[in-house]
């Protein structure tokens, strides 16, 4: 049986295959996907044991206002690391440790960092962009991978230890921490709801605009909400209401998106989310939607 470290990994998205280096796949089904791409210098592989040779490394930031909530990204960030440039989050919660999507590149320092911390309880991926290399991290941390249901026919990894977990709705995977199935990026995207806290990946992007909480005027975004990110093709009004009907119920005066620091911290997060959609389908035109209809 080939090592975990030799399979086949997509140098574009970090997806890792049943298949080794030496004999990858045609292609990667990820990036082949109209919400991804493939590079114009066409589909290249790697392995976790070629990204590991010593020029990147996994480097980790803490909240300042929470030191309970840290992210890791690879540095330095390139379109042949593995990944397309996301950040993964340790939610240090009083009932174990959450690891919040997911990075490809993985390595000892970075298992030495988490363990220190008590290790996993569990692993949850908002969508197939971040499934990378789950069923590794999955096995070297010995935890549970929640991902949605809807999205099983990306999977590219067979887990033979029944490690991942299908989420069929919204649902508690530790005392106090929810995976909320929103859909819209993907059919099973998720978002994850913790105390005053929404970590939210791809499914709602923080935009620009966003970051700024002062003298904000009338119709100013905070986000955005895209069918694919990269190839910028919006979701439709439909979808966008499924959203907001599904993070409803839950309220936060923090967002956490996947990349860099977009972060948004305010009494209006919630209020500006539902704003924010409001302005999407206004600008796209529909002037008429349910949407229309909704208020905190």
């Amino acid at each position: 049986m080939t090592d975990s470290k030799d399979l086949a990994l997509c140098a574009t998205c970090g997806t890792q295959f049943d298949a080794p280096l030496s004999s990858p796949p045609d292609s990667c089904n990820i990036c082949d996907d109209p919400r991804q791409y493939v590079p114009p210098t066409g589909q290249a592989w790697t392995s976790l044991r070629e990204l590991d040779d010593g020029n990147r490394s996994n480097k980790w930031e803490v909240d300042h206002i929470d030191p309970r909530v840290s992210w890791v990204s690879t540095h330095p960030k390139s379109n042949n690391q593995g990944d397309i440039g996301q950040r993964a989050f340790l939610l240090e919660t009083p009932h174990g440790n959450v690891l919040w999507d997911m990075i490809a590149y993985i390595d000892d320092k970075t298992i030495e960092h988490i363990k220190a911390k008590g290790g996993l309880k569990a692993i949850v991926i908002s969508h197939p962009h971040y499934y990378t290399t789950h069923i590794h991290w999955a096995k070297v941390f010995n935890c549970p991978v929640y991902t949605g249901a809807e999205d099983k026919q990306w999977f590219n990894r067979s887990d033979p230890d029944n490690f991942r977990r299908l989420i069929h709705g919204t649902e508690a995977v530790l005392a106090g921490v929810t995976a909320v199935k929103t859909g819209g990026h993907f059919d099973g995207s998720l978002v994850l709801h913790w105390e005053n806290k929404l970590f939210i990946a791809d499914t709602i992007m923080i935009i620009p605009s966003g970051l700024y909480d002062i003298d904000r005027p009338a119709g100013t975004a905070s986000y955005s909400f895209m069918w694919s990110y990269p190839n910028m093709i919006p979701l439709w009004p439909d979808a966008i209401l499924g959203i907001w009907e599904a993070v409803k119920p839950f309220d936060f005066d923090t967002a956490y998106g996947a990349f860099d620091t977009k972060m948004i911290r305010s009494k209006y997060a919630k209020k500006r989310l539902l704003e924010s959609m409001k302005i999407f389908i206004t600008k796209a035109g529909h002037l008429n939607h349910a949407l229309f209809e909704e208020s905190l």
